[in-house]
């Protein structure tokens, strides 16, 4: 059975979708079955795999508000053993939407529950928000793995977001667990770097990743022109950082 993977930051341009798209083309480069979820209304996932958005019919919208069923959203990328369940525009009015609907927190879930069987991972990029499709995505996962920029405020925002996932936990989903942290955009020259890498080590040493996504030039051109790091430049600072962070995510769910 497929696990499940929420990748959450609630803070905006912390490399979580960029960690989505290259841990993904990643783990199947490595030869597993990958779905990934783009829950975020900007739809960035989507166009990281060069799917363009007006060209999908069932996205994220229509499994969250019951009106479409993800086998008729799951699309093949050209990206070998990746499949992409698209995001829209719409995705935006999903939070409104959702409001009323009985089970509001849950519809991810009953969304994506044939899908386990046919997947080794199912990866869900999370919009940079702790509202209810962030909830949703929380409920139905296995466990949550944060994209963390090495700065002082991504403190602040991580005890948050511990604090909302501690609630998830309690009100929706008992089996939820951190799969880890993940530090981008990581300059080792910096003194800010080190400060917050010790502290991150104080609380989450267990949780934390060797494997550190560095600042790269490389890994901001990917996504324009439609194709994950690995195959717009395998040579990089950037497809060998995330190929490496696969390979640790893989080490780790071995000995899980």
């Amino acid at each position: 059975m497929g696990k499940i993977v929420a990748i959450v930051n609630q803070k905006g341009g912390v490399g979580k979708t960029t960690t989505a798209v290259n841990l993904a083309a990643g783990l199947g480069l490595a030869g597993k079955k990958v779905l990934l979820v783009d829950a975020d209304p900007q739809g960035n996932t989507t166009s990281g795999f060069g799917i363009h958005k007006k060209q999908v019919s069932v996205t994220t919208y229509e499994l969250l508000v019951g009106t479409g069923k993800a086998e008729n959203a799951i699309l093949q990328s050209e990206f070998k053993n990746v499949s992409v369940i698209p995001s829209s525009m719409n995705l935006a009015a999903a939070e409104v939407d959702l409001i009323g609907m009985e089970h509001r927190e849950s519809q991810l879930k009953m969304a994506l529950a044939a899908q386990r069987e046919a997947f080794d991972y199912l990866l869900i990029d999370c919009p940079p928000s702790l509202g209810l499709i962030t909830i949703n995505a929380l409920t139905v996962s296995d466990t949550v793995l944060v994209p963390l920029q090495c700065e002082y405020f991504a403190l602040e925002g991580l005890s948050q977001l511990m604090a909302s996932i501690r609630q998830i936990k309690r009100l929706y989903n008992p089996q939820l667990e951190i799969e880890g942290i993940v530090l981008t955009m990581y300059d080792g020259r910096l003194n800010l770097t080190g400060q917050v890498v010790s502290e991150i080590k104080k609380y989450f040493a267990d949780k934390l990743y060797k494997t550190a996504i560095p600042r790269s030039v490389r890994l901001s051109e990917a996504p324009s022109y439609g194709m994950p790091i690995q195959y717009y430049d395998k040579r990089s600072k950037g497809a060998d950082a995330y190929n490496a962070l696969a390979k640790e995510f893989l080490k780790k769910n071995r000995r899980g």
